[in-house]
């Protein structure tokens, strides 16, 4: 008997059935069985179900003498399902990698529940991917089954089938069946939950939801959207039958009020001549099942009372009046933009044409995010260097927390911001200002970059429009040209950006300003920074930090951590860096040895206070082996990434650590003890060698003293590797985490 019976309807679906079934095909977790019902489909839905159960044991094609819609479908593959869960998957639908993996544990941890609720994200055409806004509900503190009655909240998710894992025990022994019509799931899943002894929850986004532009069915005009009456009233048959339900009924009937509004609001359901009789019946039935003790939130009470009351031209008008105002709002805040960009656009010109502020600089980095990288070292180094300079960092209001006492902070879009770029002497920036900047004579921008480049950039990306994604390089190109200096952390960086950023500027290869705090910090400052983040005594930290994927729209985590630190022991943590772990098809809530650091502002501190770090292609390692720390790369996609990206050189020929091409490969490198073993430790020092060659420590007092002070002669040199201290040692612990050894 397998754990999971996956139940797939198929009608039109033939663009994306294959998608479908490879998605469950695909999974880490093997003990299931498909059952593909061909509910009569007058496209290649039949035959693809054929080839998939040629092609595997595990499909059964079911085919339907006659097209019976979506609920008698699944009730057909009910038939067929031979598994101790249900799972319910719509052929245009597909499941995320691992998700009956993940949908297994939670199952055996929470004891086998009635009912297992988890999370979708909606993708769309464009391929943009958005998790479900109310997936706060799903959060699993607490106990670990109930009752619905203990979190009602939950029915404020989105009552569909295709949510939740069901018993099937359970299911068979209560006779739950699908209706025929439109709107199926509701008279399946209120009565499922009320009647359900345990549920559970998992946070944790399992299904990709397609919202197709055009063809889904409940978005068609037609009068079939009036099966919504009968479909609530079975929901409300159901629990006059059962007395122990009747708290419930309140509840119900807000709900069938709601979507009834939800349906005649929609423009594109129902048919002109049809909205007038929708409106009777729903007033109908609200008089029929009216049971109030519901809270209504206060903008849904006056629609709510003219529904019952049949008032349809009040109802009409009162909609009609909400969205001529919600025109209005809109309209006026187009203006009020309008004129405070070119009020703006006016200021800038005016402050242009003043004099230059010659010991004013202001630096920003990317994103307009908070004080980072080498921008934030360099301007550090002016405070301490140049007499009398005034330094302002560009951020977003919500990141002003992170500028220095004496540094100005300015927001995006100001006035003062403006004023600051038109009249500032220096300009620091580690990716590009805003576009509307006109460089003016005098003054000089360096452009410090973000790390050394081992994918593809800049007009390198010409070839690649996959990971061009759009790029106007007309408009880069301009952006290079402001450029007076461009810093380069070795030679590899200046032969590459003088080729993918063709102008006049200066290169200056001094090191990483941004590195330079790994040669400054001691001991006792990493033992206070892995204490602010959380890290057990003893414990020994990997920072997991992996990078974007151009070639995939909807990002997702390569890399199963929880899996990793079950493998690990107890001993290990891991800082998770991933931010696709936190966005639609996100993580779900976090081992308590995983620590979420995806928000937090500065790598440099998750670098100090990490023993090693695992990623993939992420500039980051170039960084990290300053520290002299183990570094694993994990390049299980690295034919996909690339052909899509690109990179300048051959990373598995010349890695900075071991290498694990899978996931399984990885988690033997670290069983084993290669990961901190003397191979990897040859591998860094070249690596080190090539890349890190004036990172000791000084490059920001270079940069301030070539760009700010105008020193050619007498700088820092950089010191020889051999005679650099050991940079940010960990500090002595005790136990399995003491200090990582090469």
């Amino acid at each position: 008997m397998p754990r999971f019976s996956v139940i797939v309807p198929a009608f039109r679906v033939q663009a994306y059935l294959h998608a479908c079934l490879d998605s469950v095909l695909a999974q880490s977790f093997k003990d299931y069985e498909i059952v593909v019902v061909d509910d009569c489909s007058p496209d290649a839905c039949g035959p693809i179900a054929d080839e998939y159960a040629r092609r595997d044991h595990r499909v059964t094609a079911l085919h339907l003498p006659r097209n019976t819609g979506l609920g008698p479908a699944r009730n057909a593959g009910m038939g067929q399902a031979a598994g101790d869960y249900l799972i319910f998957l719509d052929g245009d639908d597909t499941l995320l990698p691992d998700a009956l993996q993940t949908i297994a544990d939670r199952i055996d941890a929470t004891g086998e529940p009635d009912v297992l609720m988890y999370d979708y994200a909606r993708t769309y055409w464009t391929g943009r991917s958005v998790r479900n806004v109310l997936a706060a509900h799903l959060d699993e503190g607490g106990p670990a089954r109930f009752r619905l009655t203990d979190r009602p909240e939950l029915l404020r998710l989105l009552m569909v089938v295709w949510n939740k894992a069901y018993r099937r025990a359970f299911i068979e022994a209560e006779g739950f069946t699908f209706p025929p019509g439109y709107y199926e799931d509701t008279p399946w899943t209120y009565p499922v939950l009320m009647s359900a002894g345990s549920i559970a929850v998992l946070d944790a986004v399992c299904v990709s939801y397609r919202q197709r532009r055009r063809g889904n069915i409940l978005s068609t005009t037609s009068e079939k959207h009036f099966d919504v009456f009968d479909q609530y009233d079975r929901v409300f048959a159901f629990i006059d039958a059962r007395p122990e339900l009747a708290l419930w009924r309140p509840v119900m009937f807000r709900r069938m009020l709601d979507h009834f509004s939800a349906l005649f609001a929609s423009r594109d359901r129902l048919p002109h001549h049809s909205r007038a009789a929708f409106f009777r019946r729903a007033a109908a039935s609200c008089r029929r099942y009216r049971t109030p003790g519901a809270p209504v939130p206060r903008r849904a009470q006056l629609r709510h009372g003219l529904l019952r009351l049949g008032a349809r031209r009040t109802y009409q008008a009162l909609s009609g009046a909400q969205r001529l105002g919600g025109r209005l709002r809109r309209g006026s805040a187009a203006v009020r933009r309008a004129v405070r960009g070119a009020a703006l656009r006016a200021h800038y010109r005016i402050q242009s044409r003043l004099p230059l502020r010659s010991r004013d600089a202001v630096f920003a980095a990317r994103g307009s995010g908070g004080y980072t990288g080498s921008p934030a070292a360099i301007e550090a180094k002016v405070r301490e260097l140049v007499p009398g300079v005034r330094t302002a960092w560009i951020c977003r209001a919500v990141d002003a927390h992170t500028v220095p006492t004496g540094t100005r902070h300015l927001v995006p879009g100001t006035f003062a911001h403006w004023t600051a770029l038109a009249r500032s002497a220096y300009l620091v920036n580690d990716a590009a200002f805003d576009r509307g900047l006109v460089k003016r004579r005098g003054q000089v921008l360096l452009q410090t970059h973000e790390g050394t480049p081992l994918r593809t950039v800049g007009t390198d990306l010409l070839d690649r429009p996959a990971a061009a994604r759009g790029t106007d390089f007309e408009q880069l190109l301009r952006s290079v040209d402001t450029w007076d200096f461009s810093l380069s952390a070795n030679p590899h960086s200046t032969l590459v950006r003088e080729r993918a950023y063709p102008s006049a500027y200066l290169t200056l290869e001094y090191g990483s300003p941004r590195n330079d705090v790994y040669h400054r910090t001691g001991p006792a400052d990493v033992a206070r920074l892995r204490e602010t983040l959380g890290i057990p005594a003893g414990s020994t930290a990997l920072l997991y930090a992996p990078t974007h994927r151009d070639y995939r729209r909807v990002q997702q985590p390569a890399l199963d951590l929880e899996r990793l630190v079950r493998v690990l022991g107890p001993q290990f943590v891991v800082l998770a860096r991933a931010p696709q772990l936190a966005g639609p098809g996100g993580h779900r809530a976090p081992h308590s040895r995983i620590i979420d650091v995806s928000g937090h502002r500065s790598v440099e501190t998750l670098a100090l206070a990490s023993d090693a770090l695992i990623t993939d292609y992420a500039s980051l390692m170039f960084d990290y082996v300053n520290l002299d720390r183990p570094v694993v790369l994990h390049l299980a996609d690295i034919e996909a990434y690339e052909a899509a990206r690109g990179t300048y050189f051959d990373i598995t020929a010349f890695p900075p650590g071991i290498v694990a091409r899978g996931q399984d490969e990885l988690f033997d490198i670290f069983a084993t003890d290669h990961w901190r073993g003397s191979r990897s430790a040859q591998l860094r020092a070249a690596f080190r060698a090539r890349f890190c060659p004036y990172d000791d420590g000084y490059a920001a007092e270079r940069v301030v003293r070539r760009v700010f002070l105008g020193e050619t002669d007498g700088l820092p040199l950089p010191v020889p590797s051999a005679a650099r201290r050991t940079p940010s040692a960990l500090p002595a612990q005790d136990g399995a985490g003491a200090g990582v050894k090469s």
